[in-house]
């Protein structure tokens, strides 16, 4: 399994780790712990992101047809 930090997340996806953190602290991002690290699975944060860029694209009256 590979696994990203904090500091390697908020690289990856271009935000600083105190965005991180907050992000982890309201639950928008999915991660898991180990003691008091943060942890986050390499698959599930690059499916978060593909989820991300699908929900932002969708028109407001999607659906509504």
């Amino acid at each position: 399994m590979n696994r990203m930090s904090v500091k390697e997340v908020a690289a990856y996806i271009g935000a600083s780790e105190y965005k991180i953190y907050e992000m982890t602290r309201m639950k928008a991002i999915p991660h898991y712990r180990i003691g008091s690290r943060i942890l986050f699975r390499t698959e599930t944060i690059e499916d978060w992101l593909r989820t991300q860029e699908v929900q932002n694209c969708r028109s407001p009256q999607e659906g509504q047809l």
